[in-house]
């Protein structure tokens, strides 16, 4: 079974690298999700963005950005996150958020020519498998 990014950050603090090569291992699972079509975001800057708040939240010592290189905004999400893991990490999504994504993903990826005589049993098949999926990853 493949190691949590969590585990391999943690394997590679251990070894003595850098804040920004342990919170990689976050990045790199993002868009892997993205590549699967199991998340929201479209573009890699989200997916980088988004695996930096995972790896802050997770306890990664990766320090917000310096001032003046990105938005306001953006730098006091990062020290809300490193606040966050301070605390004792992220609480789990609420199911009626994870609800709503799983909605919204059906209706954005439900695949092209679903109309006809087999088009429905097509879509409840790809409906099924992001349910399954879904519940995989909510755990």
């Amino acid at each position: 079974m493949p190691k949590k990014p969590i585990e391999r950050a943690r394997q590679d603090e251990r070894e003595g690298k850098a804040p920004s090569t342990q919170a990689g291992e976050f990045v790199r699972e993002e868009i892997e999700l993205i590549r699967e079509g199991a998340h929201g975001a479209r573009s890699t800057k989200q997916a980088i963005a988004i695996g930096l708040s995972k790896a802050r939240r997770a306890g990664v010592k990766l320090p917000p950005p310096k001032k003046g290189t990105i938005p306001e905004k953006t730098r006091e999400k990062a020290k809300h996150d490193l606040e966050k893991a301070q605390e004792g990490g992220a609480k789990p999504t609420l199911r009626r958020r994870s609800q709503a994504t799983l909605k919204t993903l059906k209706r954005e990826a439900l695949p092209t020519g679903t109309t006809g005589p087999s088009g429905g049993a097509m879509a409840a098949n790809f409906v099924a498998r992001l349910k399954a999926e879904a519940t995989v990853r909510l755990g």
